[in-house]
């Protein structure tokens, strides 16, 4: 299931940052803040565009307390809580003065930005992962964002699949859980 091309890479760089700089729990071992902050976000805009450059240390800090932001929308979304949700996109949206603007740079065709010329990178990343939620909160598929719901895990996903029923951040989480029912059965059994 696709959102937009554009929104779709947006949509996967929100969870990239919030997995990749929000401390807490994954694959059931914690999670702390990262010790290479400029790496971690990095990866985290990786996780939609693979060729991100490179980002600064400045700019980790700032794409860090943007994760922390964003995490409360897949939380609240998560608990049930879509007015949360839509207070916290709607917050994001005004502070980063998010505004829809065609651009056409690097050879590419004209697309859709969601910022601005001349902002900071991390403003800009806001801009974006805000309006791409709140494009997916104001449809019907607003409940495909969520936090993974194996035991001792806080990372997030979308999901994009057909049926919508992905509970698990990862393969791996959803293994872990496979794996401890199996043997929970066999244990009674």
């Amino acid at each position: 299931m696709d959102f937009n091309s554009h929104n779709d890479g947006v949509v996967l760089v929100a969870v990239g940052l919030v997995n990749a700089l929000t401390p807490g729990e994954r694959r059931g071992r914690p999670f702390p803040v990262p010790a290479d902050l400029p790496a971690a976000a990095t990866e985290g805009l990786r996780n939609g565009y693979p060729n991100h450059r490179e980002v600064g240390e400045g700019d980790a800090g700032e794409l860090a307390e943007v994760a922390e932001r964003l995490r409360v929308v897949f939380e609240a979304v998560s608990s049930g809580d879509v007015d949360t949700a839509a207070g916290q996109i709607n917050r994001l949206l005004d502070e980063s003065r998010a505004r829809p603007r065609l651009d056409r740079h690097d050879g590419e065709p004209w697309h859709l930005h969601f910022h601005g010329p001349g902002g900071t990178m991390a403003g800009d990343w806001a801009a974006s992962c805000a309006t791409g939620l709140a494009i997916v909160l104001g449809s019907e598929f607003h409940d495909r964002l969520g936090v993974c719901t194996a035991p001792h895990c806080d990372r997030v996903y979308v999901d994009v699949s057909r049926n919508g029923t992905r509970r698990f951040c990862s393969t791996p989480c959803q293994n872990r859980v496979k794996t401890a029912a199996f043997r929970a059965r066999t244990r009674t059994a």
